[in-house]
């Protein structure tokens, strides 16, 4: 009776023939495959570095800083087609950035290392609206004769500044909570609906909280131009959130890759009074 050749050779041949067959396997898994992120409970990685965490986080402070000196203290005009002039405050372009770095932030790291970062960005923001205070108000030497338009552009209404502060802490830690629980809830599929629903909430917080905490009750504003004024400002907010929902699948991919974890909140202590991952 004839055998295949595997069948007529020596156990420690057939122990060869496997491993060989092993490797050959492994060798034609995809790059995808083999670069797919394993799934993480956030608890059980606290402690884990990250290679690109800390780049996440200075991109999301610098965000979050210009838009504040470079975007609040200006006032932009477009002309639209069947509307005429449109003025709009000019941080709308970039402020937003950082709601999608947000959701990067809570995607890829958990909602503990985001909350982290936005302690961190709200500790920037005081300080630099206490180092524009202190600047602004120092003596100018008498040859220095730009002091009135130093203080135009970085001088800080104090009113302002506390309805901004409070509006980002309040609309980030809204939008990052929101974010990891839809991601449990959705078992991490469809994360177009977990960025733009957590923007909608977050943005909506943000707005509800700056516009009427910075301008209702002063000069030029009426509650209606208040209300209009914060409306007007979510929706285009929420509407640069969507516009840039293709981005942020490909940054959430590529740095998923890189770590290669995906990370669930699950036993994830949700309160924002803590810094500690």
């Amino acid at each position: 009776m004839l055998y295949p050749a595997e069948l007529r050779v020596p156990a420690h041949s057939l122990a060869r023939i496997a491993a060989e067959r092993n490797r050959y396997h492994n060798d034609r898994m995809t790059v995808q495959e083999q670069e797919r992120p394993v799934r993480v409970d956030a608890a059980a990685h606290a402690r884990t570095g990250f290679r690109h965490f800390d780049i996440v986080m200075a991109a999301f402070v610098a965000i979050l800083l210009l838009s504040n000196i470079l975007g609040a203290g200006k006032v932009a005009q477009i002309v639209l087609p069947g509307i005429g002039p449109w003025p709009f405050g000019a941080g709308i372009l970039f402020f937003p950035i950082s709601y999608v770095i947000g959701d990067v932030l809570t995607e890829v790291y958990g909602y503990a290392r985001a909350r982290r970062v936005i302690w961190v960005g709200t500790a920037a923001v005081v300080f630099m609206a206490f180092m524009s205070w202190v600047v602004v108000a120092l003596p100018p030497a008498p040859s220095w004769g730009n002091q009135a338009a130093y203080a135009t552009v970085f001088g800080q209404v104090p009113r302002i500044v506390l309805a901004s502060v409070c509006a980002f802490w309040a609309g980030e830690f809204v939008n990052s909570y929101v974010m990891a629980r839809m991601k449990l809830w959705s078992d991490g599929r469809h994360l177009w609906m977990r960025t733009i629903g957590s923007t909608v909430l977050g943005e909506g917080v943000d707005s509800l909280i700056f516009y009427p905490l910075a301008f209702l009750g002063a000069a030029g504003f009426t509650p209606g131009l208040v209300l209009t004024v914060m409306l007007t400002q979510w929706a285009l907010k929420v509407a640069w959130e969507v516009a840039l929902t293709p981005m942020t699948y490909l940054i959430v991919a590529a740095l998923k890759r890189a770590e290669g974890v995906d990370v669930f909140d699950r036993e994830t202590d949700f309160t924002p009074f803590r810094a500690r991952v």
